[in-house]
């Protein structure tokens, strides 16, 4: 049995309908209230793919973009959609791999302003969204998250805050200058030259601290 929340609904002679993809293929499932006091679609039979629409809109979005931001030498950070007061919001977030010494160094606003307007132009054309929506292209910021072992070699040298799981050196937040991956483990030092081994497996939340 696979278990949904439910996040759009349709119309259906014996009560409301939820609409969910599933296999990317949309299907409509039967309600039933949950003790929780949401309620939820159920499907019971084989195991199936289930994708909310919000995550096939950014699916169908972060293929095109990728090509865009190849075509200029760039790649896609992430994409996200989500509704929110304005309406349906994407948001593309673009960089320029390989090493840089700081942040704002990897992309430029014109390098946002044109990826956004080519990949406006396409989005118009080919129409693969079925919602009305608002674009936005943007670099991933100066206090950019930290998401795996190559964003922290490629940010040697810049101050960067980090949580561990776990106590390390009795203590789960540190704050310090990046020295690259050493055995799965990243190098932090802090005050007074003190150089601390995080693992990368402990590490739940890393992000570069903006500097004046």
């Amino acid at each position: 049995m696979i278990k949904l929340r439910v996040l759009s609904w349709g119309k259906d002679p014996s009560g409301p309908v939820p609409t969910f993809l599933v296999l990317g293929v949309r299907a409509d499932l039967k309600v039933r209230p949950s003790d929780t006091g949401f309620e939820y679609a159920e499907y019971v039979g084989a195991d199936l793919e289930v994708r909310p629409r919000e995550m096939e809109i950014t699916e169908r979005v972060r293929g095109i973009a990728e090509r865009v931001a190849r075509s200029r030498g760039l790649e896609v950070w992430d994409v996200q959609g989500r509704r929110e007061a304005i309406g349906f919001v994407v948001r593309v977030y673009i960089d320029r791999p390989g090493p840089a010494n700081s942040a704002e160094e990897s992309v430029s606003i014109e390098d946002c302003a044109e990826v956004s307007r080519e990949l406006g132009t396409i989005l118009d054309v080919e129409d693969p969204l079925p919602v009305t929506y608002t674009l936005e292209v943007s670099s991933p910021g100066l206090d950019r998250p930290l998401r795996n072992a190559n964003d922290y070699r490629r940010f040697v040298g810049r101050l960067a805050k980090i949580v561990v799981a776990k106590p390390v050196d009795n203590q789960k937040a540190f704050e310090g200058r990046l020295q690259g991956v050493e055995d799965d483990a990243v190098l932090l030092e802090t005050g007074k030259g003190k150089l601390h081994r995080l693992p990368l497996g402990l590490i739940t939340r890393g992000r570069l601290e903006v500097e004046f």
